[in-house]
């Protein structure tokens, strides 16, 4: 079985809460994409854990976790988070973890650029994350970046790096100004943050491919969602990398290989961090007690979410452009509080509705045309059936459930592992 699990909004759904939960069933947790821009946010029995560049199965020790050639990896920030697992009694060996030696290393000047450009274009930003993830692809794309595999040559890093600074420093000192870096600083970098990791790279394309021809389970995790999708999302307000299920076995390494599902990850409302159209956002008091109640800052960045009430043309959108076979819903039991609950179920463009998801300037003038359904007004959180939640609550799920036009098999009514109900 090949599955992946996927987002259908804006990110963060709550895919590595379900990553962790499902990944029981799987021999292997692969995250095929992105880098450390984004985190995912796993509760269980162990505690508390925010992942931005491992795989959720990390969390399951008898789970193998790939590091696809897809990703883009900054060493310094996996290190860290190695080691902020072993602190919390999760120990990460080469048994437990695969990095590919074709992903890309996301170096320090990566993240100056970032940085730098951000800076210059202040408040026509973009929104970035600062953690170098659009510079380093761009850089993948001009074939001038350093992979994982490179690391085993040692000898030969001095004159790949007194290259890549050449050209890069006519950018960060010719054009922004900044001092000129050096290859040697580096190298030093390198030696101390990237080659402690040399235990863990290996060829992953023949590893899972051998894995599925032994029939292994095959569990694909994506950063963020359609929505940040370079070709399908919000552009330029995106990620850098592309999001979605069908690039999953292209990120992985596996490419001659085809997914047996999609699940879709969604939340009962809708949440975004970071620039960009966002046409169900609520503000004021209203957005704000949402946003407590569902915890909604960002796992990378602590940045307080953008809220607002189920957007069904963006997740209609969204589940169509994942191929998604099934959808779980995520924090149902935020909405706990809500006497009325929005749904944004079209958009006015220039006085014209609209149920088709539009792109560009149409995007940015839409406004979201409401329903109200009936809350609930009581804790959920002990629901282990669907007979078992209030009506208004089944009524609620039905209604996305048929307006999105896929099927659901999973609804979260709490933050912890089991704190769900799988559907009929």
């Amino acid at each position: 079985m090949l599955s992946a699990i996927v987002g259908i909004n804006w990110g963060d759904e709550g895919k590595g809460r379900m990553v962790d939960l499902l990944s029981a069933s799987y021999d292997i947790v692969v995250r095929y994409q992105g880098g450390n821009n984004a985190g995912h946010t796993v509760v269980n029995d162990r505690g508390r854990f925010i992942l931005n560049l491992l795989p959720s199965g990390i969390l399951r020790e008898e789970t193998l976790n790939v590091m696809g050639p897809g990703m883009v990896i900054d060493p310094e920030h996996l290190c860290g988070e190695i080691q902020r697992l072993r602190e919390g009694g999760i120990h990460v060996t080469p048994d437990h973890l695969r990095i590919s030696d074709r992903a890309t290393i996301c170096m320090p000047y990566h993240k100056l650029l970032d940085c730098l450009e951000e800076d210059r274009l202040r408040d026509k930003k973009f929104g970035s994350t600062r953690r170098g993830i659009a510079p380093v692809y761009a850089d993948k794309y001009m074939k001038k970046t350093l992979r994982m595999g490179d690391l085993f040559q040692r000898d030969s890093l001095p004159g790949k790096l007194r290259d890549l600074m050449e050209w890069k420093n006519l950018t960060i000192h010719g054009a922004y100004g900044h001092d000129p870096i050096s290859p040697e600083d580096m190298l030093a970098w390198l030696d101390t943050y990237a080659m402690p990791l040399l235990p863990y790279i290996c060829d992953t394309s023949k590893l899972l491919t051998d894995a599925a021809a032994e029939s292994k389970n095959i569990l694909f995790e994506a950063q963020l969602g359609v929505l940040r999708d370079i070709d399908f999302g919000i552009y330029p307000y995106t990620s850098s990398s592309s999001t979605i299920a069908a690039y999953a076995p292209i990120g992985a390494g596996i490419p001659q290989l085809h997914l047996d599902e999609s699940i879709g990850i969604m939340k009962a409302y809708s949440s975004c961090v970071g620039e960009g159209p966002f046409t169900c956002e609520m503000f004021g008091d209203e957005a704000e007690r949402l946003r407590e109640a569902g915890g909604e800052y960002g796992a990378a960045t602590g940045r307080p979410r953008r809220v607002g009430g189920f957007d069904v043309v963006a997740s209609r959108y969204g589940a169509r452009m994942q191929g998604a076979t099934c959808i779980a819903l995520t924090k149902l039991d935020v909405l706990s509080y809500l006497d009325r609950i929005p749904v944004c179920v079209a958009y006015d463009i220039h006085g014209e509705r609209t149920e088709e998801f539009p792109a560009g300037d149409r995007l940015a003038v839409a406004k979201p045309i409401y329903e109200y359904k009936e809350g609930w007004m009581c804790d959920i959180s002990a629901c282990r059936s669907f007979d078992q939640l209030p009506a208004p609550a089944q009524n609620y799920v039905r209604f996305l459930e048929n307006s999105v036009g896929v099927p659901f098999r999973y609804v979260s009514v709490g933050f912890r592992r089991d704190d769900y109900i799988q559907m009929d």
